[in-house]
């Protein structure tokens, strides 16, 4: 399965909930420019319609005249001309080059926090990242200009404090692996958006990035987990709404035991953005207990998915995971997952939720053949997003790890024989000559 979107800014566009920061620049009084030859440039310069014929004629002018009075309007019109064009490396180079000679320009900060969000989500760089969190930190800090009247201070921070916080939410998820700080920006970041943000603008991927780290081992909570990827799943685009469900019915199941009541979470979660006081989900009884109804009540225990299969191995009495056991073990499987650690005879997998979420193996998958070097796949690599990428397998054995050494309850399961299926070949296509019957003789 796909993972689920929003784990970072470039997550947030590809749903096209990105909104870049609608500030005013900090424009001075009437500007003098005493030397008739730059005034002409620079006139040239501002005047140009076409977007890339201006960048160019503006980076002209502070290449020719680096001193310039007109220095920070001309790179705050750059900083606009680059959003233009698309160009996100130039705008953050032109922010960074007005953030030295006015080191409080708000836009500026809050353009670089924009791209270097997004570059954080991308790359996961822990340098980029704190860099995108350092600057929010700047932005929040930041006090008004006295030039700047109360309103519009209040409109420019009203837009861009929640991308601020969200910024330093994600570095705490991705850089700082801090799910509880996370938590508390994510939190923070919601209260600050429109309600309407948090239903079809940025605060919903937040919203989403929420529930994540309310699964986090050291933030987690699944009551609330629940509640926010409920409500993400109610505003998501239906792509995206098939990608959330699983998780949000893996938790609720997870707390719960099964998924009564979970269509009235959604409805309750439609209507408010965070839970009452008095919201609660009913416990399941305990793992061992919800692993025995299963398997009890399941009349064909190969049907069951392999999250669940993994719960009850995990979970299970000895009784009820060797009866799992029985109908798994020396059965050719499938299995889909993110690469953990990998060599040319083995590739550790986490395959389940929890495995996932944790970081963990929960596969060991030894290798039927080994693979050249340059065919090991990389960490985060994952397994079973499309038909060339299944790893299958033959399960072999398989332990219990109790939650002290994981901080969740898994099982590691040993898989011999793996392999990679080879990419199907669609069959080329048949070209008949047309028949006789088909030409006109007249």
């Amino acid at each position: 399965m796909k993972k689920l979107v929003l784990a970072s800014l470039m997550t947030l566009a590809s749903m096209g909930l990105i909104v870049t920061p609608a500030l005013n620049a900090q424009q001075p009084g009437t500007i003098q420019i005493k030397d008739p030859a730059e005034y002409n440039a620079y006139q040239m310069a501002i005047t140009q319609s076409n977007p890339k014929e201006k960048a160019a004629a503006l980076e002209s002018f502070l290449k020719t005249y680096p001193q310039s009075v007109v220095k920070g309007p001309v790179l705050d019109m750059l900083m606009d001309t680059y959003q233009q064009l698309g160009d996100p490396d130039s705008t953050l180079n032109a922010a960074s080059r007005l953030l030295q000679i006015d080191p409080n320009n708000m836009k500026a900060i809050a353009i670089s926090v924009f791209v270097k969000k997004a570059q954080c989500g991308k790359t996961s760089d822990a340098q980029v990242c704190d860099d995108a969190a350092a600057l929010a930190r700047k932005g929040l800090a930041a006090t008004k200009p006295a030039d700047v009247s109360d309103d519009d201070w209040k409109k420019q921070t009203g837009a861009i404090y929640p991308i601020f916080h969200s910024t330093i939410a994600l570095d705490d998820m991705l850089s700082k692996k801090d799910a509880k700080g996370a938590i508390s920006e994510y939190r923070t970041a919601l209260m600050l958006y429109p309600i309407e943000q948090t239903q079809n603008g940025p605060g919903l991927p937040d919203t989403l990035q929420l529930a994540e780290a309310y699964t986090k081992p050291d933030g987690k909570d699944l009551v609330q987990a629940v509640w926010f990827y409920a409500r993400a799943w109610n505003f998501a685009p239906p792509a995206y709404k098939a990608q959330i469900e699983p998780k949000l019915e893996y938790y609720y199941k997870k707390y719960h035991g099964d998924l009564t009541g979970l269509d009235a979470i959604k409805t309750q979660a439609a209507a408010s953005l965070f839970p009452p006081g008095t919201f609660q989900i009913t416990a399941a009884a305990t793992p061992a207990e919800i692993a025995h109804k299963v398997v009890v009540e399941t009349p064909d225990l190969t049907t069951l998915n392999l999250n669940d299969k993994e719960f009850i191995l995990a979970s299970g009495s000895k009784d009820d995971a060797e009866k799992l056991w029985g109908v798994m073990k020396d059965q050719v499987t499938p299995i889909p997952g993110v690469v953990i650690e990998a060599n040319t005879n083995t590739i550790k997998m986490a395959v389940s939720q929890d495995a996932k979420d944790a970081k963990i193996a929960d596969f060991i998958v030894n290798l039927k053949k080994p693979l050249e070097e340059k065919e090991v796949p990389a960490v985060g690599f994952e397994y079973g997003l499309q038909p060339a990428t299944e790893l299958d397998g033959t399960y072999d054995s398989y332990t219990q790890v109790p939650a002290t050494a994981t901080m969740t309850q898994t099982a590691q399961i040993v898989v011999r024989d793996g392999f990679i299926q080879p990419e199907k070949k669609k069959p080329a296509p048949v070209h008949h000559k047309p028949s006789a019957a088909h030409h006109n003789t007249n």
